[in-house]
């Protein structure tokens, strides 16, 4: 889009943010600025914009669930009702959202949500000594910057006088958050002026709409916070006339120095605290300020340090922004029940932000996105690096040539950059991710065989791009065009434009890296010809920073912990106009665990929706987290020692699976043994086969004793790995309710009609269902579920039983939830099994028998651990308790626990080398 068009854009769509048009209205407006303001675009360029500016107002976004203890009182609306109360700052920050392009619907909500947020803050007009703490719960790259870059600005026009953002633990973040509060707060760039003074600085942002009042920044986008820049400004904080900002990393060095300048810069009572309001963000809040990703010293260190900068104010108040609700400030992992005693547990309320309905999120990539027929829509498999370049190696790991993976990835790029070209969205930057080792050393020799490649492709283009077909002959040009085949030819039909386009579409790009010893991002500086970048990194492209129109990812890493993993998205974000062309390589493995906490995010904020109906408490939402069963992998983690851990988790409302099942021979028949007498009970109770409704995937029965389920669990021989098929902790929760709320079961048998021979138990007669196992648990004799979601269990089975008028209103619960009420897409929505376990009327036990199907690669150890025969699974889907929050206790072998998913260190490299 050029700058004119820009412009165009600009001025229609902040009209119509004051008075709505669509259709023939909306073309003629367009047409007429068009020619006022000598754009002279040609008619389809008009028309593609006035389908863009549709599509955009076509957004939209819901007010998420807010969670309060009982101490709330409302006071912004009476604040707001004097004639001193002006909102400056946010009128200035909701005309740069509508520049900017922001759905007005989105800024609606924005404006309602951050005055929800302020509310739950202290009242700066509120003499007496208060505190607050609290935390905003967001999803990764979804707009949390924006949200408390509102909240600054209306807290600002609330009277907040000192707003201190503590953002994330590398420079590199730390220098784009100041970037986006000079834009959004400031309204000047802070790093001309502390090198040239006012008269170098320049009006950016919300400046170019008004440049007075503007606030003071004590660091700016060269340099974090320091004791004597600080000191040169003035000497008290309340001597200011404009509110302070400051944007910190959260290093222990810059905290101390900021206690210090603050102890020694600022006017305070006879109780040595500071009188002016203040307000911290701590942006990614659960790294660092608690979690154990840090020495136990160096964690106990910032978080006494945040406290310590809270307690010297007599009025504080503290925000967290996460997208990782299982994050440990939910969590004391040696002390669950007594987190409130945590002084940053956000004991006072707590903010789910809904995503709006374009964001391109986990949910949508991982499960609606990876059917379980059929290609996953965005994804593709990485399967070929083990030779060249092990998911685990060390700091010397050679780097000689790239994965056929990773060249196909680079390729597949350049012809998305292309592609964008010839879409009009020349001036758009567009990246590439590429994090695979947490070694800077080991990125660094990725980042010089990824410039090779590229300059081989460039060199290509330059001397045969140009001689049309004949330039295929050049095999560098004819595997683009086997890349175009293959991902792109829907998106772009014609292959010959996308050759003459390439060389001046991809000439500029570069390949960068971003970690702890160098940033090759630099998205500054005006120009009508967006960047093209492959970035190479890792921890510092795993959390926090944002890549500018990320369009492809080749991501090799090996972690399971839910935060982290989430964390490392960075894919997730806003991709309008060019979401079809977006991919991402990564290992099977990761697929599936991505969809799996995918699902557990969801459910989250589901529950906080319920909570804030329910009116329900922080200490209640912190109880949940803790008891998800996706906390275990998280919680394990922490201070793990040798021995064993002890977990409690929550099965109310909650599925179990056998996703992994033990190859011993042994076992494998005694499961088999305790299937056999399930049925064989079965029938005893006069239900067999023939007495069973058919139904999708098998065979009802209904009114089961939870006697036979009981029986079952207790003969069920659970292999280590297999951390929540654990059947004790299952038997005692199902045992506590067994006169009740779990006393008549709903059983599912499996039965698929295959080229498999069907398997014959107890007078039965099965049809066994497929499943694909990774090979690399074999070696511990284990049957790992793998493929495109690591399930036993087919997509929707959570649905067999339920009352067809509630699983109906279930659905169109879930369509009003995701705002797609009447529109097209309802239509393809794959609805998540969660919806009906929480309206079953009783439990479903699920008896599977399965086929496993050996990898297609030959040659591979311990493949003859593979059974020839079908293997027994299970799965449970239990429905809401009316005990919610009664857990049971979970007994994890640390020992094992680490072999399987790797140490501290192995995990993600929190610690790059330096």
């Amino acid at each position: 889009m050029t700058v004119q068009l820009k412009h165009l854009d600009d001025v229609v769509s902040q009209s119509l943010a004051h008075d709505r048009k669509s259709g023939d209205d909306l073309r003629t407006f367009i047409g007429t600025m068009n020619s006022a303001l000598k754009v002279n675009a040609s008619p389809e360029v008009l028309e593609q914009l006035a389908r863009d500016i549709e599509e955009r107002f076509g957004i939209t976004m819901g007010l998420g669930a807010m969670v309060d203890d009982s101490s709330f009182r409302p006071w912004l609306g009476e604040a707001k009702s004097k004639p001193e109360f002006q909102p400056y700052y946010w009128d200035r920050y909701k005309k740069l959202l509508h520049k900017n392009g922001l759905p007005q619907d989105v800024i609606t909500t924005t404006d309602q949500v951050t005055d929800g947020i302020l509310e739950r803050l202290g009242n700066p007009g509120l003499a007496e000594k208060w505190d607050r703490r609290g935390m905003v719960v967001g999803h990764v790259q979804s707009g949390k910057t924006a949200n408390y870059t509102g909240l600054i600005c209306k807290a600002a026009d609330a009277g907040y006088r000192l707003i201190v953002v503590i953002a994330g633990i590398h420079n590199n973040l730390r220098n784009q958050t100041q970037e986006r509060i000079d834009e959004g707060f400031i309204g000047r760039d802070t790093g001309r002026f502390a090198n040239q003074g006012k008269k170098g600085s320049r009006a950016i942002g919300v400046g170019l709409f008004d440049d007075r009042n503007i606030p003071v920044s004590l660091t700016n986008t060269l340099a974090d916070f320091r004791k004597d820049t600080a000191s040169t400004n003035t000497s008290q904080i309340d001597s200011y006339k404009v509110p302070v900002v400051l944007v910190i990393k959260k290093n222990h060095n810059t905290l101390r120095n900021l206690l210090d300048w603050l102890r020694e810069n600022s006017a305070r009572g006879d109780d040595l605290m500071i009188d002016q309001p203040m307000l911290l963000i701590d942006d990614e809040a659960d790294n660092a300020s608690i979690n154990t990703k840090y020495t136990k010293e160096e964690v106990t260190k910032i978080n006494g340090q945040i406290r310590d900068l809270l307690n010297l104010f007599h009025r504080s108040c503290y925000v967290g922004y996460t997208a990782t609700p299982f994050a440990n400030i939910f969590v004391d992992p040696d002390q669950y029940d007594d987190a409130l005693k945590e002084d940053l547990f956000p004991k006072h309320f707590i903010v789910g932000l809904d995503a709006p309905t374009n964001y391109f999120g986990a949910s949508k990539i991982f499960i609606d996105g990876n059917p379980d027929e059929g290609d996953p829509i965005w994804l593709r498999y990485i399967d070929d690096n083990e030779d060249i370049l092990p998911i685990k190696h060390r700091i010397d790991q050679a780097v000689d040539e790239l994965p056929d993976s990773l060249q196909e990835a680079l390729r597949a790029f350049l012809i998305a950059r292309t592609i964008r070209n010839l879409r009009g969205q020349t001036a758009s930057h567009c990246s590439m991710l590429v994090n695979a080792s947490r070694f800077t050393a080991v990125q660094g020799r990725l980042r010089n065989r990824l410039h090779e490649h590229l300059t081989a492709i460039i060199d290509a283009l330059r001397v045969n791009g140009s001689r049309g077909p004949d330039g295929l002959n050049d095999p560098q040009i004819a595997a683009l065009r086997e890349t175009w085949q293959r991902e792109y030819s829907e998106a772009e039909p014609e292959w010959t434009r996308v050759q003459a386009l390439m060389l001046e579409a991809i000439a500029a790009a570069k390949v960068v890296e971003v970690n702890s010893r160098a940033n090759g991002l630099d998205y500054s500086g005006a120009s009508s010809v967006g960047q093209t970048v492959i970035a190479v990194g890792g921890f510092s492209l795993s959390r926090g920073l944002t890549l500018e129109g990320l369009t492809v990812t080749w991501f090799l890493r090996n972690t399971m912990m839910y935060d982290t993993l989430m964390q490392m998205g960075r894919w997730f974000g806003y991709r309008g106009g060019y979401e079809d062309l977006c991919r991402i390589w990564m290992p099977s493995e990761a697929i599936d665990w991505y969809a799996h906490i995918a699902e557990a995010s969801d459910e989250l904020h589901l529950e906080l929706k319920k909570m804030e109906k329910a009116k329900a408490t922080p200490a209640d939402f912190g109880l949940a987290v803790r008891s998800h069963p996706a906390s275990l992998l998280v919680t394990a983690r922490n201070k793990m020692g040798s021995g064993q851990k002890h977990i409690l988790i929550g099965l109310s409302n909650a599925w179990v699976e056998t996703a992994k099942i033990s190859a011993k021979p042994n076992e494998i028949d005694a499961n088999e043994a305790a299937a056999r007498q399930l049925l064989e009970k079965l029938s005893d109770h006069a239900l067999d086969q023939a007495g069973a409704d058919r139904v999708s995937g098998g065979h009802l029965l209904r009114d089961v004793p939870v006697e036979l389920i009981d029986q079952f669990l207790l003969g069920w021989r659970n292999h280590e790995q297999a951390f929540l098929t654990q059947p004790g902790p299952i038997r005692t929760y199902i045992r506590d309710r067994q006169y009740d709320e779990l006393k008549d079961w709903d059983v599912l048998v499996t039965d698929v009609s295959g080229d498999t021979d069907p398997l014959t138990l107890a007078g039965w007669t099965i049809g066994p269902q497929i499943r694909k196992i990774g090979y690399k648990d074999l070696q511990d004799h284990v049957l790992s579920m793998s493929g495109k979601r690591a399930r036993i269990a087919s997509r929707g089975v959570e649905k067999v039983g339920v009352d067809p008028k509630k699983a109906k209103e279930a659905e169109t619960q879930y369509l009003a939830e995701k705002r797609l009420e009447g529109k097209p897409e309802a239509s393809r929505i794959s609805f998540p099994d969660r919806i009906y376990r929480q309206v079953r009327d009783k439990p479903l036990f699920v008896l599977h028998v399965v086929k496993v199907r050996p990898p297609e690669e030959q040659n591979l150890p311990h493949l003859d651990r593979i059974p020839e025969k079908p293997v027994i699974g299970w799965s449970i889907s239990l429905p809401p308790s009316s005990k919610p929050n009664d857990r049971v206790e979970y007994i994890i072998n640390t020992v094992k626990f680490r072999e399987i998913y790797g140490s501290e260190e192995d995990d993600e490299g929190a610690w790059e080398d330096d």
